[in-house]
């Protein structure tokens, strides 16, 4: 019997038929309603949508069936990865399907604004002729502020160059020789931009950081008569403050594509004929919804199959995988990448990724994959996928690099990351496949790397670990498990401590002040 397929949003034609030409049986409903869809989604091995059906735990949880959600687009802000993940549930997208057609409906908001086509165009359709009106300024010469850098910033970077603007930017996760290339000078800090630019435009993805970014403290900076843009993601622009700006005439235009909650038909910039306004066009041309949706098309046939997707947003193992595969090593390969990352406390320049035993002969990419989101993640970036793991490294100023070795000491198979001569070595044990940290910093362990973690570097000597236990003892801080670890001829010592509660910085400087270690970190996995 052929797997199952529900398309809920429109798609293009080209999708569903390839759907069908793998053998899939495809129903599309489309305008269902919430109950509707729960009512329903059982009978389904794989969902597709686009970005208005909400896929939380609920509806997961009545696909009981469900194997794959496939978004046929780029943001996947209407799925809970998270629960997907609990469930065994495989989430993927398509993520460059769209992103000439965001750049360039983004170029078309800034001619827009920049001409007042849309004022313009209001005003003759009223029967009127006020060219005087209508004075607008050119895009030569001025300064484009990118906030950043990535597929759709860089393509946007691109088409402004040709029209001869000076192209700054600000991304935080975005190495300067990387933005030299394009063509851009890179910022450190986002108010060392907003006094120069004359125009704006965001291409963030949404995470806490992100949300409410420009608000009256930002806006106040910037230029008089400034041109902002935002056909990225809602809510960077906090928009209540937006508009009393556009009001004030400091802000001299706005083109926005994306709202907090849509549909929209009001909000404090309608009133303006200076706002060009439209809904969620970013993705809407045909090119793009084509190449979508024959591109998840191919996706859920993957996940269904059992064969890697190369655009999970969470890869989880299939009931056909056996317990060394690469797959079954991506929460430990996240885990070594958050790892490097907190003990480093920047991203690393070189990074070798260290497959061993019986990995040797898999595909790394799912593996590479993993460290960088570990890495990522952690500071609140976007997932990365086997699929761009290189190129967000390199973009990230990441040397990442992979190698496949035999031996793996007395383990069946073993994944270690170098992160600039920081090593972390680990490997995956037990029914529930449990990733274990077999190796750090040069010395030999055998510990469960979960939750809240301590680790200590010190010259060894005794009463070192009664001091650790009673400062942890009367900060109410619980230990877990524990392990001290030792090199031959060096009187050094590793402690790895996995502990209950959160610890605080002021007990944190307590342990510093009292066993003086050469390193302490304070992690959370």
């Amino acid at each position: 019997m052929s797997n199952k397929v529900l398309v809920s949003e429109k798609i293009a034609d080209a999708g569903v038929e390839a759907l069908r030409e793998r053998g899939l049986a495809v129903d599309v409903r489309l305008g269902l309603s919430r109950d509707q869809l729960i009512d329903i989604i059982g009978e389904y091995d794989a969902l597709v949508v686009r970005s208005a059906t909400k896929v939380d735990a609920e509806l997961l949880d009545a696909g009981k069936n469900l194997k794959v959600v496939g978004r046929a687009g780029v943001t996947v802000d209407n799925i809970d990865i998270a629960a997907a993940t609990e469930r065994g549930v495989i989430v993927c997208n398509a993520p460059t399907s769209n992103i000439v057609s965001a750049a360039e409906h983004t170029m078309a908001l800034l001619l827009a604004c920049a001409r007042n086509i849309a004022a313009a165009d209001k005003s003759m359709k009223a029967g009127e002729w006020r060219r005087n009106d209508f004075v607008g300024t050119e895009l030569y010469q001025k300064t484009l502020a990118i906030c950043g850098l990535g597929r759709v910033g860089r393509l946007v970077a691109e088409r402004a160059r040709a029209f001869g603007m000076d192209i700054v930017a600000y991304d935080p996760y975005c190495a300067a020789d990387r933005a030299e290339q394009i063509g851009v000078r890179l910022y450190d800090s986002i108010d060392d931009i907003l006094p120069i630019a004359d125009f704006i435009t965001v291409h963030m993805p949404k995470t806490p950081e992100t949300q409410g970014m420009f608000g009256p403290e930002e806006f106040s900076k910037m230029k008089d008569g400034v041109i902002l843009l935002n056909a990225a993601c809602a809510g960077v622009y906090d928009i209540k403050s937006l508009s009393d700006f556009v009001a004030a005439g400091k802000i001299a235009a706005v083109g926005v594509d994306m709202w907090m909650s849509e549909p929209v038909s009001d909000s404090p910039l309608h009133e303006f004929d200076q706002a060009t306004l439209t809904p969620h066009l970013g993705a809407s041309t045909k090119e793009a919804l084509n190449r979508a949706g024959v591109q998840i098309a191919e996706y859920v046939y993957l996940g269904l199959s059992g064969s890697l997707v190369p655009t999970a947003l969470n890869i989880v193992a299939s009931a056909d995988d056996v317990v060394d595969t690469a797959t079954s090593y991506i929460p430990a390969c996240q885990i070594l990448g958050s790892m490097a990352l907190q003990m480093r406390g920047e991203l690393p320049a070189k990074l070798k990724l260290t497959a061993a035993g019986t990995l040797a002969d898999k595909d790394l990419d799912v593996l590479a994959a993993g460290v960088m989101d570990g890495m990522l993640s952690y500071r609140g970036n976007k997932r990365v996928t086997p699929a761009d793991a290189f190129s967000v490294a390199r973009r990230h100023g990441v040397d990442l690099q992979t190698f496949l070795v035999g031996e793996s000491d007395e383990y069946s198979s073993k994944v270690s990351v170098n992160a600039d001569g920081l090593t972390v070595s680990c490997t995956v044990s037990g029914d529930d496949q449990q990733p274990r940290i077999v190796e750090l910093l040069g010395y030999r362990t055998q510990i469960d790397a979960t939750g809240r973690t301590l680790i200590f570097e010190y010259v060894d000597g005794p009463g070192r670990m009664g001091i650790i236990g009673t400062v942890l003892g009367n900060a109410g801080v619980s230990i877990n498990t524990m392990q001290i670890a030792k090199k031959a001829f060096s009187d050094m010592a590793l402690v790895y401590m996995n502990v209950q509660q959160d610890v605080p910085a002021q007990v944190l400087q307590e342990l510093r002040a009292k066993i003086n270690p050469k390193n302490l970190w304070y992690i959370k996995l």
